[in-house]
């Protein structure tokens, strides 16, 4: 009974490491992240609430990339801190096998397994494709921050724009050349008009709307004639603009079930192109076959529990040795998707580590200490 208080405790400490870890790297990274966000307001005129909605809907994404890391880390710590703590010599004292500890460390790792799965096959996807669909849905809130002066701006599809000064909403020597046929209504003959430019004095910018004085419009016909008309005031509607964010979902923010229907018809889905199937077997790999590397790190962790003299066995090796599973992982997870026999390799290493390690194990801690 108390050995399963005990074992209940070393579960739960695991966990709490374990979340405490993914919580500290995700909330780093995400600050990190965030910054790069900011691209939405200053760049493509978002608002906050937009904003701190789409970093948020992104820790989804940033999370699950510190599962085996963290899962490593978390058992690791547990075993130093008991192993310093003479704890496990009180167990080992009382009859307890080794092999003990390490089947709740595989415990362990199964649970943590499965959250995993439950993120990157379900949760990850979703919530980054919510995230996308969030800024193809909003428009953006205001012209006036992606203004900057004597900076050459395209935050819209089809409108590069140019302010040699700006103060508060005003602005001063403004070039707009529209190519996308944004600006409607400007020219006597709109139909056959290929391009747009637009020279002023001076400007107000008012939320979606452009006020400007003492300029000239230029309009480039199809027919090779330029029309050019002056003007003292003119008011502009910016309210159809596009913003150049991606707004169709990625392979990464697309859902489990549509990737594999993917792959088995072709024709199922508009991603499904020739060049989108090497790409999508490491993404479905990363998603499903990654997560069942957590067993293995906790069996080589488990390393640690051996006492011997031999340098193999000590701390720096160890995790030198979960370490370097985990880059390997990283690293030929990319090709997965161009190298057949890398990809049989990666799928079934899992339980070639799990059927070297286990025995191993097993055979060390067959006796009690």
């Amino acid at each position: 009974m108390l050995q399963n208080k005990i074992y209940h405790n070393y579960f739960t400490e695991i966990f709490k490491t374990f979340f405490t870890i993914i919580l500290g790297l995700s909330l780093i990274a995400l600050t990190v992240r965030a910054v790069n966000f900011l691209e939405l307001i200053v760049d493509n005129g978002y608002s906050l609430s937009t904003y701190f909605k789409y970093s948020i809907l992104n820790i989804f994404g940033i999370a699950p990339k510190f599962f085996p890391i963290a899962f490593m880390i978390s058992i690791i710590i547990f075993i130093f801190k008991h192993e310093n703590n003479r704890e496990f010599i009180i167990l080992w004292s009382s009859g307890v096998k080794k092999i003990v500890i390490v089947n709740l460390l595989l415990l362990v790792s199964f649970f943590t397994m499965v959250l995993y799965l439950i993120f990157s096959i379900y949760l990850t996807p979703t919530a980054l494709n919510k995230s996308r669909q969030m800024l193809s849905n909003s428009q953006f809130n205001s012209f006036l921050p992606t203004i900057r002066s004597q900076v050459f701006s395209d935050s819209f599809k089809g409108l590069t724009f140019f302010v040699e000064e700006k103060i508060n909403n005003e602005v001063k020597n403004i070039f707009l050349h529209d190519s996308g046929k944004n600006l409607k209504n400007l020219s006597s003959n709109a139909s056959n008009v290929s391009s747009t430019t637009i020279i002023a004095e001076k400007g107000i910018v008012e939320k979606k709307s452009l006020f400007l004085i003492n300029g000239e419009i230029i309009s480039d016909k199809e027919t090779g004639k330029n029309e050019f008309i002056k003007f003292e005031q003119l008011n502009i509607n910016l309210a159809e603009l596009t913003t150049t964010v991606i707004t169709k979902p990625k392979l990464q923010e697309t859902s489990t079930l549509k990737l594999i229907n993917c792959l088995i018809d072709k024709n199922s889905s508009e991603i499904c192109t020739n060049d989108a199937q090497n790409e999508i077997i490491p993404v479905l790999i990363r998603r499903v076959v990654l997560p069942l590397y957590l067993p293995a790190i906790s069996l080589i962790c488990s390393l640690l529990l051996i006492k011997n003299q031999n340098f193999v066995f000590n701390k720096i090796p160890v995790f030198i040795y979960s370490f370097t599973i985990l880059i390997f992982i990283e690293l030929v997870l990319k090709y997965t998707g161009t190298s057949e026999f890398l990809k049989l390799f990666y799928l079934f290493a899992p339980l070639i580590l799990l059927s070297l390690f286990y025995p191993y194990l097993l055979y060390k801690f067959s006796k009690k200490i």
